[in-house]
């Protein structure tokens, strides 16, 4: 699918739940028990302006609230990551990891695989041009760019090296941004093509559609996406060619708590999975966690312990598979 998660954005504060003065009955049989109000009380339709719809949100990103509570970062093992700014645009990082890996069997069981590795970072950040870039001690190189080309279009880059051969990776994004939709192109390597395009309908409601083609396997596949938001819920809706049908629906209780939840069926292997998550913003940490229909459950904490400085648990336990990770960690800098 096209919908990738993106940078938590805070919930806006909850609006008053006392009904507005003027709202219609909800029934025939309460037209008897609330008060008749005068024509000078009765409240005009607020008319909508086609012309002027908000601009919607990325393609990519349509289910960005639901996977930051269903899909946090968990890990195992232990993980360090410190970084330091050199000036107000560049900065160094370091990371250091120790844990497993796991290794694919035919098996119930899983089977994990002691690793360790370091990653050295360098970070241009700039109100029109980020770039990323990682090296790794097993020789992967991990490099990211974004420039503004102009006020609506933007390139994205995503480059990954190996040194395993057909393991390397390249995508170039061309994102269009109008007033009331938005639109990418991409080009990949194995001959890969992509388009989709996404419309504001209403205030509240967007749609689109996507499509791919990849030319070294002759697979081509086309979806559709809805989205519908408001200050207290988002819905979204994914159906694809390829015989995924996914969906998902956030309610934010209050500025601190959110709900999360999501429903995916697979025709091709007739998977269904369904899962429940929540968001819980706290003083000094962030919870979030999930528990889905195969039994698995995780949850992830981040604890700010001091300016710049943040604890970290992750845990996940899936007893059907026998398979449980646990890991903590520290991320320190800017």
């Amino acid at each position: 699918m096209g919908s990738v998660a993106s940078a938590a954005v805070p919930p806006p504060p909850p609006q008053s739940a006392l009904p507005q003065a003027g709202a219609p009955p909800y029934g025939p049989g309460l037209a008897g028990i609330l008060p008749q109000m005068s024509k000078g009380e009765e409240k005009k339709d607020e008319k909508v302006d086609y012309l002027n719809l908000p601009c919607p949100v990325p393609f990519e990103e349509i289910q960005r609230e639901a996977l930051m509570s269903l899909k946090p970062e968990l890990f195992e093992g232990l993980r360090f990551d410190f970084t330091k700014g050199l000036n107000q645009k560049f900065s160094l990082s370091h990371s250091i990891f120790m844990g497993s890996l796991e290794v694919p069997a035919q098996a119930s069981e899983t089977i994990k695989v002691p690793t360790a590795h370091y990653e050295f970072g360098a970070n241009f950040l700039d109100p029109k041009l980020m770039l990323i870039g990682r090296v790794m001690t097993d020789g992967r190189l991990n490099a990211r760019v974004k420039c503004d080309l102009t006020d609506n279009l933007t390139l994205k880059v995503n480059a990954q090296l190996t040194q395993e051969a057909h393991y390397s990776q390249g995508m170039f994004n061309f994102d269009y941004k109008g007033s009331d939709y938005r639109a990418q192109f991409q080009i990949g390597n194995n001959a890969f093509y992509g388009a989709n395009y996404i419309q504001s309908v209403t205030p509240n409601l967007s749609m689109g559609t996507e499509m791919f083609w990849l030319g070294h396997q002759r697979k081509s596949g086309i979806g559709f996406a809805s989205r519908y938001n408001t200050d207290k819920m988002v819905g979204t809706l994914q159906v694809a060619s390829t015989g995924i049908v996914a969906l998902s629906y956030v309610q934010k209780i209050s500025e601190k708590v959110s709900l999360a939840s999501d429903f995916m069926y697979n025709h091709m292997s007739r998977d269904v999975t369904a899962s429940f998550g929540y968001d819980y913003l706290l003083r000094q940490c962030r919870l979030r966690g999930k528990i889905d229909s195969n039994g698995v459950v995780a949850a992830y904490l981040e604890e700010r312990l001091n300016m710049g400085v943040n604890f970290l648990l992750s845990a996940e336990i899936d007893h059907c598979k026998k398979n449980y990770k646990f890991g903590f960690g520290m991320t320190v800098g800017e």
